[in-house]
């Protein structure tokens, strides 16, 4: 018997914390009955679970593909206004894909697209902290004072971001181009957080999440994880499988610690600059 959130992200439906909201809105049903609680326990060998009236079919091959999203692409299986999705980039080979976390409509750069739900979750999860790279140009030079302010975390509204690591990468009189290195995700948060410091972003990219790297892969390329990126997100997807409370195993400390190694390698070029 497993949880019906985490039966339709094994099936590929969508991660499980999507999932929880699709079972929420009444989407789905268990041999007929509508069932709104995602932590309802299912046996998926002897019900059928449908979501808006198509039976799911659990797939146990599972599809890692990085993608170089570019901008005006959605990070969505489908818009309803029609717009183009990061899905239309990628080849399925059948398989229900969809984006591990989002990136904005204007935001370039690194993008994990699979049907592994408890990958899914583990990696965009706030309490795994898994360390996500940004090279961002920003209106006008930060100072010593802005840089810190994001170092210790920016009050949005009603909270206040976790601290962010941060270094100018190159400046001149107008702009500045700036690595900025997050754990939360929240929605839109790098750019709240710069705009928050009085240094609106001009452009914004990811290149790095966790130990997967953008590297050289072309805007709009997508590749196949190697097989020791597949090792590491899956080590992550059990740990959250089995309830792990943080990245304190091997395999959070590890991710950290490649991307401290090589912070400094993180340059203009890779941000196309």
């Amino acid at each position: 018997m497993e949880r019906l959130q985490k039966v339709l992200a094994e099936a590929g439906v969508a991660s499980r914390r999507h999932s929880a909201d699709i079972i929420r809105q009444g989407r789905v049903q268990v041999d007929g009955v509508v069932v709104r609680e995602p932590g309802a326990r299912v046996d998926p060998a002897r019900v059928e679970v449908r979501v808006d009236g198509k039976p799911i079919v659990i797939d146990d091959t599972k599809v890692y593909l990085l993608l170089n999203k570019p901008a005006g692409y959605l990070c969505t299986a489908r818009d309803p206004q029609g717009r183009p999705t990061v899905l239309d980039l990628v080849p399925h080979g059948g398989h229900r894909l969809f984006p591990v976390g989002r990136l904005d409509f204007d935001t370039e750069g690194l993008l994990l697209l699979t049907n592994d739900g408890d990958a899914a979750y583990t990696l965009t999860h706030p309490r795994f902290e898994v360390p996500k790279t940004y090279i961002a140009r920003v209106e006008g030079v930060p100072d010593e004072r802005a840089l810190e302010a994001l170092r210790r975390g920016v009050r949005l509204g009603d909270v206040v971001t976790a601290p962010a690591r941060v270094r100018v990468v190159k400046s001149d009189s107008g702009s500045a181009l700036l690595e900025i290195e997050i754990h939360e995700g929240k929605k839109r948060e790098v750019r709240n957080m710069l705009a928050a410091v009085g240094h609106p972003v001009l452009h914004l990219k990811r290149t790095r999440l966790g130990r997967l790297v953008l590297g050289d892969l072309g805007i709009g390329s997508w590749r196949h994880l190697t097989p020791g990126e597949v090792r590491w997100v899956q080590e992550l997807a059990a740990k959250g499988a089995g309830g792990a409370k943080g990245p304190k195993g091997a395999a959070g400390k590890a991710s950290r610690q490649v991307l401290l190694a090589s912070r400094d390698e993180v340059s203009a070029r890779q941000a196309g600059y």
